[in-house]
């Protein structure tokens, strides 16, 4: 069904529609006529659709989130007890679990624990009226990324939402890499070419700030503060000791070399851009 808004000069039109991948999509027309002017600017763009799981027991407020988080643009499914919500949350796509504590069946912490337990990392509010210490940390101890307590306002309830979902987006990457370089975050496991490399903790956090950083040039202080915890000192050469140890295992028995001293400002690692 389509909807059309339309505040002043400017009307925007938005309807649902399907793809082949995961998401279903909002495709959002804007159209301006200024005044004075026949000819009008329309503007396509493709919004993806966040899919929230809501696990709520209590009547009134599980219809109140949906019909406000359908409202905000989301697409909303409702569970009414932890089992029912549990099998959802392990078969479905979300992008967002919004759960309380206190459920039939099975309660959010249990829910929780079987969720992590599966491998499923999308972000869970817990929505509850136990507001104890205690409960907060229990819940963020199992994993749950936020805690939102009961009564509530909504528009502090959708903040969050929002805030999760863009905390969501940006999840950071298991392998670094660098040309045929890469480093293995999970499985703290470094390889080149397809041959594995034995690093010491400390050469394997130096290359993983270089991989973070490539292409820029970071100075013998920063390299200091963020892998060894300490301060510059102009007279040690334990940065320069450790560089040159990278470079021994990860650069001289391999083509191209990928990490490069910038005289009188620090280190950098690239790969060179393919012709």
């Amino acid at each position: 069904m389509n909807v059309l808004e339309t505040a002043g000069l400017r009307n925007v039109a938005a309807r649902k529609v399907s793809g082949g991948c995961r998401a279903n999509y909002i495709q959002v027309i804007s159209v301006e006529a200024p005044l004075g002017e026949a000819k009008c600017v329309a503007r396509i763009e493709m919004r993806a659709i966040m899919k929230i799981l809501i696990v709520e027991d209590e009547p009134k407020t599980g219809d109140y989130l949906q019909q406000g988080l359908a409202e905000a643009g989301f697409v909303v499914d409702l569970a009414r007890d932890g089992l029912d919500g549990l099998h959802l949350a392990l078969n479905g796509d979300y992008d967002l679990i919004v759960l309380d504590v206190m459920l039939p069946s099975l309660d959010g912490w249990g829910v929780l624990r079987t969720v992590r337990r599966s491998g499923r990392e999308m972000p869970v509010l817990f929505l509850t009226a136990r507001d104890q210490v205690e409960d907060r940390v229990r819940g963020l101890e199992l994993g749950a990324d936020d805690y939102l307590v009961k009564p509530f306002a909504f528009s502090e309830l959708l903040a969050r939402v929002r805030t999760l979902l863009r905390r969501g987006k940006s999840k950071e990457p298991e392998v670094l890499s660098a040309g045929d370089l890469e480093l293995d975050l999970l499985r703290r496991r470094v390889t080149r070419a397809g041959v594995k490399i034995d690093l010491t903790a400390k050469e394997f956090s130096l290359l993983e700030l270089l991989l973070r950083r490539q292409g820029e040039v970071l100075p013998r202080s920063l390299i200091a503060s963020q892998v060894w915890d300490m301060n510059f000192d102009s007279d040690t050469n334990v940065i320069e000791v450790a560089v040159r140890r990278l470079r021994a295992k990860v650069d001289e028995p391999f083509e191209p070399k990928l990490i490069r001293t910038v005289r009188g400002m620090g280190y950098v690692l690239e790969a060179p851009v393919a012709q």
